[in-house]
């Protein structure tokens, strides 16, 4: 029986059939319990969390997930305006932006951002990442342990990348650092939030005026010409200005400071990376799939018609949300999916998402995150944790997880 048309609810849901899911802050690698459970035993559910309306689906399986992102049935552009169910009281995508829109003003966005966001630009920033990488690692190894690489390293890294990419003066990273924190909160009011969403827009809209007067060899500068041509909008410019900063300056921090964590907390596996080094960028897709990299779901999706996911009629109007996390953990999919094991050939991960959506940004925070490794796997062979693992310190309140600090010793 499929479970739309269930007579009763089922283990752990309400009388709605809907599962409460409050998305609790975990600690260190520790996968949501509710994840786990209903991505064997429910993997279409319907879910219910601390902030908007209703329920939505939310759907675990590898392979439902893959289809749900790339069928045009399900619209991102549908939930401007729609309070459906979600972790934080603001919508972290702005209305309009990429993130928020469907063909094809999404196919239009996105050509654009491919054309300016391609392979050259990346290999470009690689060399610039690992210069850059050399002097933060040099110099924390010159102050002596313990030292922490979050604030020595993995946070100052992606400031000067994203710096470059986008030109924006240095002087003005930390205010970027500081909205940010706010934006991805799950702790603030819709009014924090909204002040903080209209003070970066004001800061980017400044920005792009002073740009086209005086363009650098920048995205963003690209990105204003390309506005000036009526490519895009005023609004899809600074949306795209402000989604491509928030991803940068979280996801290399976050990502790469838990990969150093895991690595550290699984000796064997660091052993035969160290034996073997051509290994790391199968290495850095293990951990990509097997991080729980962060609290909840991403955006949500509506369905535009009656669309079959798995053993359940998702009917039109429906809220739908996808988990790429569970997705990486199935085990249809990954042989022992909850051990990490930095040789496994299997699946590509869905770190970075699938179909229409999948993160532009992804190379680059792979690039960061194998030129960070790379460089710490080679100047400090005796790489380890300072503290004990269980005292290292988790973020709280916040959409992404990632240790707040990382002492390291060597």
């Amino acid at each position: 029986m499929s479970k739309d048309v269930r007579t009763g609810p089922a283990p752990g849901a309400d009388a709605a059939g809907a599962h409460f899911w409050p998305v609790e802050h975990l600690d260190a690698l520790e996968f949501d319990p509710l994840l786990h459970r209903l991505l064997r035993e429910e993997p279409v559910a319907r879910v219910r969390m601390r902030f908007g309306e209703g329920t939505a689906w939310l759907v675990t399986r590898y392979q439902d997930v893959k289809e749900v992102t790339s069928d045009a049935r399900f619209s991102r552009a549908l939930t401007v305006d729609r309070p459906v169910t979600g972790m934080t009281p603001h919508t972290v995508a702005p209305a309009g932006g990429i993130g928020r829109t469907d063909p094809p003003d999404h196919t239009r966005l996105r050509r654009l951002l491919a054309r300016t966001f391609n392979r050259k630009r990346v290999a470009t920033l690689r060399v610039a990442a690992e210069a850059i990488a050399e002097e933060l690692v040099g110099g924390m190894l010159a102050q002596g342990p313990p030292a922490d690489l979050a604030g020595r390293v993995t946070g100052p890294m992606p400031e000067r990348v994203i710096g470059a990419l986008l030109g924006v003066p240095a002087a003005d990273l930390g205010r970027l650092q500081e909205w940010r924190a706010v934006i991805l909160s799950s702790d603030h009011t819709l009014e924090e939030g909204n002040a903080v969403k209209g003070e970066i827009a004001g800061y980017f809209r400044q920005l792009a005026g002073h740009r086209l007067e005086h363009p650098g060899d920048d995205l963003f500068s690209e990105l204003v010409a390309a506005r000036a041509e009526g490519a895009l909008s005023g609004p899809e410019l600074i949306s795209l200005a402000v989604m491509i900063v928030l991803n940068a300056l979280d996801q290399v921090r976050n990502q790469c400071s838990t990969m150093v964590y895991t690595l550290l907390t699984h000796p064997e596996q660091l052993a035969r990376l160290r034996e073997e080094p051509e290994l790391l960028p199968t290495a850095i897709e293990e951990l990509l799939r097997f991080i729980p990299q962060r609290n909840g779901v991403g955006l949500p999706r509506i369905a535009t018609e009656d669309v079959p996911v798995g053993d359940v009629v998702v009917r039109a109007g429906d809220a739908v949300y996808v988990s790429y996390l569970a997705a990486n953990r199935d085990p249809q999919v990954y042989s022992a999916p909850d051990r990490l094991d930095l040789a496994r050939d299997e699946s590509p991960n869905l770190a970075f998402g699938h179909g229409a959506h999948y993160c532009l940004g992804a190379s680059l925070t792979r690039m960061q995150c194998e030129v960070i490794l790379a460089t710490l796997l080679r100047r400090a062979p005796g790489l380890r944790l300072a503290v004990a693992p269980e005292e290292v310190r988790w973020r709280r309140g916040s959409i992404n997880r990632g240790p707040e600090t990382l002492p390291l010793a060597w």
